[in-house]
């Protein structure tokens, strides 16, 4: 079977795709998929480029038992072609990346709340908030991540 590759992707890339990137390793992880998966995460702009995760991130996936490892990188054009999905954290995001995406590959754009069982809308950037904000963040992501590798193994 062939390796499917997933990205996550908000503005700054320190504080939503990066736990993003961290929940759905775990997921796949859990479920004995890592090896038929490759995933990561990047922002729609640079300005925390070669940055760890924000540590407020870091905390409340340590909390949940999930690591986050990411660095923080600038989505490129590349990134179109070598990812299968592409997975925007806030339709902000998603509106910059189907300006900047190759008419071809804008069928693998979609928006992490799609899979979100309580309801669409847009994954809050917790960096301005208080701790609370990034725990909201995590149980939302979360629960996207899980119906998302559902219905990528038939399972929805």
């Amino acid at each position: 079977m062939s390796e499917t590759s997933v990205l996550f992707v908000c503005l700054g890339n320190i504080c939503r795709s990066p736990l993003a990137e961290g929940v759905f390793l775990h997921l796949l992880a859990e479920r004995g998929l890592s090896e038929r998966y490759r995933v990561d995460s990047a922002g729609t702009s640079a300005y925390h480029a070669g940055e760890q995760a924000d540590e407020r991130s870091i905390a409340v996936g340590r909390k949940h038992g999930v690591a986050v490892p990411s660095i923080s990188r600038k989505l490129v054009p590349e990134d179109y072609e070598r990812f299968d999905w592409i997975v925007a954290m806030d339709g902000q995001n998603l509106t910059n990346m189907k300006r900047d995406c190759p008419p071809a590959h804008t069928g693998k754009l979609v928006k992490m709340r799609d899979y979100d069982p309580q309801g669409k809308g847009d994954v809050p950037d917790p960096y301005y908030g208080g701790p609370r904000g990034f725990d909201d963040v995590y149980e939302m992501v979360y629960r996207c991540c899980e119906r998302f590798l559902d219905e990528l193994e038939g399972r929805a």
